[in-house]
């Protein structure tokens, strides 16, 4: 019996120790590029060099998630054994516009374990329209960012902030904060990095360095905003009870969420997540207390048109670069298939067409009569000085 025993334990080292050498001999690449952009009709070559040996001779195929996008050739490399800086070329001519995943995968299927090759290809039909993609984006990005400045300044002119919502104010403090840490926490720490590829693989970081400063802005500028409250003429203005209890259910799911990460029944990623539908759900609800306050005092003054317009823009050029990128990708089922993304856009853009309606048309002359009254207090304090004179 001991001596079957110890058969058993010599060949069951021996397995683990050759499963061990097979692991430590799996295949490395270093490839030329992963991710690329291309137009319909040009072609395209990958070039890819064995970096390690390998003890057995083995093949790498070559699948396609999307059929007829592109001509991909050879699909199948055979991998010489024990050949290490072998050099290989797959070309790719693109045939239609759209995006492709293309995964390699090896014969024998114990070699794949911890060796993948992954490819991902974006075929456009235009390369104007990519640039016009590109400058539209940049254009809207200013639009969004500096729309926070003429509110900033109507306060310090009027030395007043009568007109402004404070719910809108704290809403969307709370919005944006919530953005920010949810951008910086993805774009710089690894920690978040690494759980987000954990659970996406072959996705790409959605957060970029434009998303992390337009968020950081807008938190200090609505900030600063509120800090105005404290020093200009307010009124009998005040955050209401309502907005009060939408922040506390937002502090609330923020610290329950916190709770349920801690003892490991979700992961700290999906803390990001919850700090990013509350920056979804301030946006559905803050332009309500501006409107509100607008009707009830049927007047805009005091709430900057300036903002609305340039908030409108960036709107409106968003949905021009989802038109470009989707006619272009023929992809129209991420930008206009995804109701959550577009009903926001849209939503935002009918409020800012409220705005409008009520500076411009309903209330205008509440407009008018602010600006007579300010033109008549400036040349009441010209005079004042001329009459001291005589």
């Amino acid at each position: 019996m001991n001596e079957r025993i110890k058969t058993f334990c010599v060949i069951f080292v021996a397995f683990l120790s050759l499963k061990n050498a097979e692991s430590q001999s799996l295949p490395e690449f270093d490839i030329s590029w992963t991710s690329k952009t291309v137009i319909v009709g040009e072609s395209h070559e990958i070039f890819m060099q064995l970096v390690s040996s390998v003890p057995r001779t083995f093949n790498v195929s070559f699948l396609e998630d999307q059929e007829d996008l592109i001509d991909w050739s050879p699909k199948i490399i055979s991998i010489p054994q024990n050949s290490p800086n072998s050099n290989f070329t797959v070309k790719i001519d693109a045939k239609k516009a759209g995006k492709v995943e293309i995964t390699g995968t090896s014969t024998p299927k114990d070699l794949i374990s911890d060796f993948n090759l992954f490819f991902k290809i974006t075929i456009g039909n235009s390369r104007g329209l990519i640039i016009a993609s590109v400058i539209v984006g940049w254009v809207y990005f200013v639009a969004w960012s500096i729309s926070f400045y003429p509110q900033v300044w109507i306060n310090y002119r009027r030395k007043s902030v009568v007109g402004l919502s404070f719910d809108f104010l704290a809403l969307n403090v709370v919005g944006h904060t919530s953005y920010a840490i949810f951008n910086c926490s993805l774009f710089f720490l690894k920690y978040f990095q690494d759980e987000y590829f954990l659970r996406f693989p072959h996705g790409q970081n959605p957060v970029e360095l434009n998303d992390v400063f337009f968020s950081i802005h807008a938190s200090f500028l609505t900030a600063f905003t509120i800090f105005q409250c404290f020093i200009y003429e307010r009124g009998v203005q005040r955050v209401s009870y309502i907005a009060w209890s939408l922040i506390g259910i937002f502090f609330v799911a923020i610290i329950v969420v916190i709770i349920i990460c801690s003892i490991g029944t979700l992961h700290w990623l999906d803390f990001l997540y919850t700090l990013s539908y509350i920056k979804l759900a301030v946006t559905l609800t803050k332009y309500i207390p501006q409107a509100v306050l607008n009707y009830r005092r049927k007047s805009t003054v005091g709430w900057s048109i300036e903002n609305i317009i340039l908030d409108l823009t960036g709107g409106v050029l968003s949905m021009m670069q989802m038109f470009f990128n989707s006619y272009n990708y023929d992809d129209w089922q991420s930008n206009f298939g995804n109701p959550t993304k577009l009903g926001l856009a849209l939503f935002s853009i009918f409020f800012d067409l409220i705005f409008i309606v009520q500076h411009y048309c309903l209330y205008k002359g509440a407009r008018h009569s602010e600006d007579n009254k300010a033109e008549s207090t400036e040349v009441t304090i010209e005079a004042e000085p001329k009459n001291e004179k005589f």
